[in-house]
């Protein structure tokens, strides 16, 4: 089995997932990540919930996070009611009831992350308490200190010339500080500090030209496209993917990206299990590097200070 799962939004194929066959309204979408497709640490499911659609309480024995593409979603949790709209995020604890509804007049897209990986033979992970009252419905406020587990994102947030205090009403607090490198960007969205323990969701963008050589993780990751374009390799299979297209790498995979576009590429990223404190990326270039040294019979450089 491939370690690795390509699909374009033009391929994507809503349907109510088996969980939610009788437990929802309008209510559909692709597990383009799942066990069927051979993931062992997380699911990645493309969503969509339909005007005045919804999803009964649940809570899953799964950490969940959520973002949303397109549209209004209202989330009702023990902690009251949030209005999420499109860069909106939010985490789902383990064992953390929530109702998906839908009170607008459009249909709301959505990203599901999901981990440990939902099981089939144990219906999904999935449970129904008795119902949440809906309450008032509140929209998301990164700064206020009592919001534990939403935020927003945006693309001028990847700006590394926006990053000012200036604008800390749209950037919570240092957590959400943007990572600037090498023509890429990354800035956390769900992580530890928002609460999540055994996953990550984060925004990657690449500047024109911008490319990240071959490497892979200890973990699995998933990635959803957002705009631009941009050329990826997973295990030696080139794929060229834009704005809708999904993607997943399993542990071990070797993967490189590369914009090709004529502007920005950006995409949503997720990982499981948490990366660790060390030895989360391996880059194939270092270790062709020790070979050819090792080869020659010779040291590694040891650089100077």
């Amino acid at each position: 089995m491939a370690n690795h799962i390509v699909k374009t939004a033009r391929d994507l194929n809503y349907s109510t997932p088996f969980e939610f066959s009788e437990r929802s309204i309008g209510y559909s979408g692709d597990s383009v990540v799942d066990e069927a497709g051979g993931a062992v640490q997380m699911g990645f499911r493309v969503a969509k919930l339909e005007p005045g659609g919804q999803v009964d309480s649940h809570l899953h024995s799964f950490e969940e996070s959520i973002y949303v593409v397109d549209g209004s979603l209202t989330v009702d949790t023990p902690e009251g009611s949030f209005e999420l709209t499109g860069g909106d995020y939010g985490l789902l604890p383990v064992g953390f009831t929530h109702t998906f509804r839908n009170t607008s007049g459009q249909a709301v897209s959505f990203a599901e992350m999901k981990a440990p990986l939902p099981r089939e033979r144990l219906a999904f992970d999935t449970q129904f308490p008795v119902r949440l009252p809906p309450g008032v419905t509140k929209t998301i406020d990164v700064r206020d200190p009592r919001n534990r587990y939403f935020g927003h994102i945006e693309a001028e947030s990847m700006n590394p010339a926006l990053q000012t205090q200036e604008r800390l009403a749209v950037s919570a607090s240092m957590r959400t500080a943007l990572l600037v490198y090498s023509g890429i960007s990354v800035k956390m969205m769900v992580d530890s500090d928002l609460g999540a323990d055994l996953s990550t969701m984060f925004m990657v963008q690449y500047e024109l030209g911008g490319f990240a050589g071959a490497h892979d993780h200890p973990l699995e990751e998933a990635y959803l496209i957002l705009d631009g374009k941009v050329a990826a390799t997973f295990d030696g299979t080139n794929y060229e993917l834009g704005p809708g297209d999904v993607a997943w790498a399993g542990v071990g995979c070797v993967h490189q990206f590369r914009n090709i576009g004529n502007g920005r590429v950006r995409w949503l990223e997720t990982q499981a299990p948490q990366p660790p404190p060390r030895h989360s990326y391996r880059f194939a270039r270092d270790w062709a590097y020790l070979e050819t040294i090792l080869a020659q019979g010779a040291r590694p450089a040891v650089s100077k200070k």
